[in-house]
């Protein structure tokens, strides 16, 4: 576990035995939390990966961090900021080029893992910079349309893959609007797999399982 000086902070599980450049696996945490989270996953995640989780730009008290921040209004209540969504968004896609680069890893072999408001910042990155990213799980979270780049609809998606998932009885992100992503998908030709497991705003085990199968296979 170890980071270099790039331009977000992160935490990195180098990989095992591999023969040439190796394949990496991006973590992007929720709202809230930071780069330890997701990252208690990288034990039990496929030793040929590198894995690295990296910390949201924003700093949230006490202890926290964002991609984006959310506001809470009293007239037009909860809100997400698009704008620093957007900032963050590029600012996740140049740091996957510098961290491939700096590590020696395989450009080509590149899978996102986001909760939450990581999840709405990978389905951002991977539609709008499609040439970046092969895997995407997509746990708890969303399609914001708002943030995706202009002119997205004409990208390349023949090369992405997502894995996404949600629970049923989610209180933080409604179920209704992860089941929006289906149709996105399917209009963009893009291959998916989409599954609900009967848990809130959380990762089960069976969740856990169930994309760890999917991902090994696309290694």
């Amino acid at each position: 576990m170890q980071t270099r000086e790039l331009s977000l902070y992160h935490l990195i599980r180098k990989p095992g035995r591999h023969t040439g450049k190796a394949p990496v696996l991006f973590m992007f945490h929720g709202y809230g939390s930071n780069e330890e989270d997701l990252f208690s996953f990288a034990p039990e995640l496929p030793e040929a990966l590198c894995v690295i989780s990296v910390r949201a730009p924003y700093s949230l008290a006490p202890y926290g961090h964002a991609w984006y921040a959310i506001h809470f209004d009293a007239e037009d209540g909860k809100w997400s900021d698009d704008a620093q969504a957007i900032t963050s968004r590029d600012r996740m896609a140049a740091f996957i080029d510098e961290a491939v680069d700096a590590y020696g890893l395989d450009p080509e072999r590149v899978t996102l893992m986001g909760f939450s408001q990581g999840t709405i910042l990978s389905y951002a990155v991977a539609l709008s910079y499609p040439e970046k990213v092969k895997n995407i799980i997509a746990l708890s979270g969303y399609i914001n349309n708002n943030i995706l780049l202009t002119g997205y609809e004409k990208n390349d998606f023949s090369g992405l893959s997502f894995y996404c998932s949600h629970g049923s009885a989610d209180q933080v992100i409604p179920v209704a609007w992860a089941r929006q992503a289906p149709p996105f998908l399917e209009k963009l030709g893009i291959d998916f797999t989409y599954e609900e497991f009967p848990v809130g705003h959380g990762v089960a085990p069976q969740n856990f399982r169930s994309f760890l199968k999917w991902l090994t296979e696309r290694l």
